[in-house]
């Protein structure tokens, strides 16, 4: 018996059926060539007004957070020292680079101080550019040396519009991909206007300007819109180059600029693996995307200057083990149902151990410890021991690195968003599953359905992709809310996407009998534009009562404390502290440093805890032999530390040190001591409480309150 889809493939059926439409549609009078030229017009409209759509709300997005900022801190108008303490935590540290590239001789000695680093850890040349992903501020620093705008434009809003700048290219991408999958620029607009009104859950550039991720994430998205549409089916040749092309070129800059873009990179890996899995991409493009994953690594660890935590990452050991495995397992995707199911569980197997295999032979080969304290933080995250290690417990207490807040659903929930993405993911999940048990039976060997077709069309390669990548970094956002943003931004895309779909709309339509080609049409552009309203009549006086808000930036204490330094201090000296003041204090003095925010060295890790003793249940004796071995001459001691609040009891930094060197945390009764005019709180014996140069109060030499001179 032949089934409906059988009859459906024959050429002769469609032949005969498409006939009599093409005779009645050949007229003397050139209707077919008045009907394609008016058809091609409409398309050159449609791109026209959608790609100048595009533009402009990436230039609006630009010019809002930029006003944003200006507002909350008065830029314009703070002294130079406030502009830079703005600058917080690690942020300022890598702004610190650009700044001194900034201020060289030369763009040579600027890049020498970089290579043979010895201010930003004490008694230690290091190579910057090998530990850090601070190539933009090279360029950024050389573009501005070389441009004639020096008159005109001061250095730090050259960088500072520099970024908000790749906001405009992050929604540009954004606004594409949407448009790439639904096949209107409706949806890219609905994108990029969620992406603009959950800006709180989007973004956070506007208050942490030089982080990595904000460099990174444009190009991370305008990497996922050129593989949306390398995805699509029928691409010629040099499209199909082109467009690989553009992939490396976004996923190089990605690689270039965070130091995890190799676990982000892994997620997009595994995706890709479980879509070839399944046999919902084609394999040649699959294997095209792995080898420029592999590629972009390589050549970021050749300008890192090898830096062997690229060569040991999980991403290239996996992508490596998935072309060995497909090699070894050629017939992979023939077979029936319970066949394919055993190859395939074989070759999970066999993919999984290879990559631990190959990942442990090359962290063995180079000595690689650089990463191991994220996976002591994983491991202990997800319920696999407790654990002492400092470094893991650090990770654990901050708030950041926690479960995803149930508050983010209910805000993204007000502009509809969290809603429609719910929608539109439950149904395509449904079909891809579908899918997926189609495609592993074999449609020479199953009776396919009506129901199942339907999926199929519904679910094309490249809406296959971005409903596994949505999926994945979904899962990532939720155990760990500072990477909600990767997840956030493509939520926008794959809500407006199934919002504006003919396909999703005529699934969904046809599930519940109530299909029509009308109706699709009408439904797929009318619910976006009254979303669209909605969000504009709910929003917009917020959007500008936000604008009209002025505030100002005020910190005099780091101020004064920085001022204190630059004038009481020689060039050469060496400060001790946390890493989040001690950027601050490299990027605002020129100071030696003893430790820093870039936590991605084990050397550095040993090290800061170490300077970290001095808020341990430690001797003085201990303390200050710690000091001198990494030949500190000023300890800044933090009330924020001593008078914690922000963590429960157990999180607290002291206590964390005495889990970490083994003490039992017992309540102790509280010693006070009055410290150059603070008073710090203690439940333990510390430096606060009985450093012995506390006595220097009152001599001749003139300390800084919370400064201890070594």
């Amino acid at each position: 018996m032949t089934t409906v889809r059988q009859r459906r493939v024959g050429k002769g059926a469609e032949a005969a059926e498409d006939q009599p439409s093409e005779e009645k549609n050949v007229k003397p009078d050139g209707k077919i060539l008045s009907d394609h030229t008016g058809g091609k017009l409409w398309n050159i409209l449609s791109i026209t007004v959608g790609g100048t759509v595009a533009i402009s709300l990436g230039l609006l997005t630009s010019v809002y957070v930029a006003t944003l900022h200006e507002n909350d801190l008065w830029f314009s108008n703070i002294k130079e020292v406030e502009r830079e303490i703005s600058f917080r935590t690690e942020c300022g540290l890598y702004y610190s680079y650009y700044k001194q590239m900034i201020q060289a001789a030369s763009i040579q000695q600027g890049l020498h101080g970089l290579v043979y680093d010895n201010k930003t850890e004490s008694v230690r040349t290091i190579n910057i550019l090998e530990r850090m992903n601070v190539y933009q501020e090279v360029f950024l620093s050389i573009l501005y040396r070389i441009l004639p705008i020096q008159q005109y434009l001061e250095p730090v809003y050259f960088y500072i519009y520099t970024l908000f700048g790749l906001q405009a290219v992050y929604v540009i991408a954004l606004y594409v991909t949407s448009w790439l999958l639904s096949g209107t620029w409706l949806s890219g607009l609905l994108a990029a206007c969620w992406y603009i009104t959950n800006r709180v859950d989007t973004t956070r550039v506007e208050f942490t300007i030089p982080l990595r991720e904000n460099w990174a994430l444009p190009f991370f998205a305008v990497q996922i819109a050129a593989i949306t549409y390398l995805l699509r089916t029928h691409l010629q040749p040099v499209q199909e180059r082109w467009t690989l092309m553009a992939v490396f070129i976004a996923t190089f800059l990605f690689s270039l600029t965070w130091q995890f873009n190799q676990f982000m990179m892994l997620i997009q890996a595994l995706a890709l693996f479980i879509l070839d899995c399944f046999d919902m991409l084609p394999t040649a493009k699959v294997t095209w995307l792995c080898i420029i994953q592999i590629s972009a690594l390589l050549l970021v660890c050749v300008l890192q200057f090898f830096n062997s935590m690229i060569l040991g990452s999980l991403l290239i050991s996996f992508n490596a083990s998935v072309l060995i495995a497909r090699t070894i397992q050629k017939n992979l995707k023939k077979g029936g149902l319970l066949n394919r199911l055993g190859k395939l569980i074989l070759h999970v197997l066999l993919v999984l151990c290879l990559t631990l295999l190959i990942n442990k032979f090359i962290k063995k080969i180079l000595n690689l410890e650089s990463d191991e304290h994220i996976f002591k933080f994983l491991k202990a995250k997800f319920g696999f021991g407790a654990t002492r290690d400092f470094d893991a417990n650090l990770y654990l207490c901050e708030e950041a690195f926690g479960l995803l807040p149930l508050n983010t659903f209910s805000r993204l929930s007000d502009t509809l968003l969290f809603y429609v993405y719910v929608f539109v993911l439950f149904l395509m999940t449904v079909a891809a599953v579908i899918v997926a048990f189609q495609n592993l039976s074999g449609s020479n060997q199953v009776q396919v359905m009506e129901k199942m077709e339907e999926c199929t069309i519904a679910l094309k390669p490249d809406a296959a992709y971005n409903l596994i990548h949505s999926v994945l970094f979904g899962c990532l956002a939720l155990s760990t809310m500072r990477m909600k943003y990767l997840w956030t931004s493509h939520m926008c895309v794959f809500a407006s996407f199934g919002l504006c779909s003919t396909e999703v709309w005529k699934l969904t339509l046809r599930c519940i009998h109530l299909y029509t080609s009308q109706r699709t049409h009408v439904i797929k552009y009318s619910i976006p534009i009254i979303t669209l309203l909605y969000i504009s009549y709910k929003f917009w006086p917020g959007i500008m009562d936000e604008l009209s808000e002025l505030r100002e930036f005020y910190d005099p204490d780091t101020v004064e404390l920085m001022n204190w330094i630059k004038s009481n201090t020689p060039n050469t000296a060496v400060f001790a502290g946390s890493m989040q003041l001690l950027a601050g204090v490299k990027l605002c003095t020129g100071r030696t440093l003893t430790n820093h925010p870039h936590y991605e060295d084990k050397n550095l890790r040993e090290r800061t805890k170490q300077i970290y003793q001095i808020y341990a249940k430690r001797s003085p004796e201990d303390v200050y032999r710690i000091l001198r071995s990494f030949g500190t001459d000023y300890v800044i001691l933090e009330d924020s530390i001593c008078y914690e609040r922000r963590h429960s009891r157990g999180c607290r930094l002291r206590d964390l040190l005495d889990i970490a060197n083994g003490h039992i945390l017992v309540l102790f009764p509280c010693l006070f001591f009055e410290f150059f005019g603070n008073v710090c709180r203690y439940e333990f014996p510390s430096l606060c409480s009985n450093f012995p140069l506390m006595e220097g109060r009152g001599s001749k030499t003139q300390w800084y309150p919370g400064i201890v001179r070594m």
